[in-house]
């Protein structure tokens, strides 16, 4: 399905648990982020990681829609309420009747860090994964010559994992542990990271000179 093909469609409705939840469309989510987020790095980590998400959405078969809103919304809580970051966000989403596994997912990303909901679905797994490694992608981008996602090489990112002053907010064990939950080369998940986040290189400012 076309990756634009909700927009406009307002939000589904099922029945879940004895009561009505709403399936948010791409547009719905991008709103909310908008009503809780206004720091435009934060913003533009929201897309990538969104882009990633839809990314091996569409590598495993999976529901796109679901995954590109989860990877869209996973950080909603974390500027207004950082110290109930990954907790604030299940008062917020079921506030709006959101289904529970979308809620589930988001809570997961932060296992172990501020969370203690486990990844266990495919989608939490990638998502935990994929969170730490955008944002270590994106500073190698950064110092590169040509400040451009679209000639970066895994090598490249490789070079500066094992530089572990480097990005060092990008924590290199949860993503080490994602992909071992995957059960997923790293190599792989790294390039197929940039892949996603290529599709996107304008909106998320890292287009660069090329």
């Amino acid at each position: 399905m076309h990756l634009w093909a909700f927009l406009g469609i307002r939000g589904k409705r099922e029945r879940m648990f004895g009561m009505d939840s709403v399936i948010p469309t791409r547009e719905e989510a991008y709103e909310l982020l908008n009503e809780y987020v206004k720091d435009k790095n934060l913003i533009r980590h929201a897309l990538a990681v969104e882009a990633v998400m839809l990314h091996f959405a569409e590598l495993f078969g999976e529901d796109t829609e679901k995954w590109r809103v989860v990877g869209l919304v996973h950080d909603l809580d974390y500027e207004l309420y950082p110290d109930e970051h990954c907790k604030k966000v299940r008062e917020i989403l079921m506030e709006r009747n959101w289904p529970e596994d979308y809620i589930r997912a988001i809570e997961s990303h932060g296992w172990q860090i501020c969370s203690d909901v486990e990844p266990v679905e495919k989608m939490e797994k990638v998502l935990y994964t994929i969170d730490e490694l955008t944002g270590l992608i994106t500073a190698t981008v950064l110092v590169r010559p040509s400040k451009s996602i679209m000639d970066l090489k895994v090598k490249s990112v490789k070079k500066k994992w094992k530089q572990k002053s480097f990005a060092a907010g990008a924590n290199r064990e949860i993503i080490q542990n994602g992909a071992k939950m995957l059960g997923m080369d790293l190599e792989y998940i790294i390039e197929e990271t940039i892949k996603g986040m290529q599709k996107v290189a304008d909106s998320i400012g890292l287009k660069g000179n090329l």
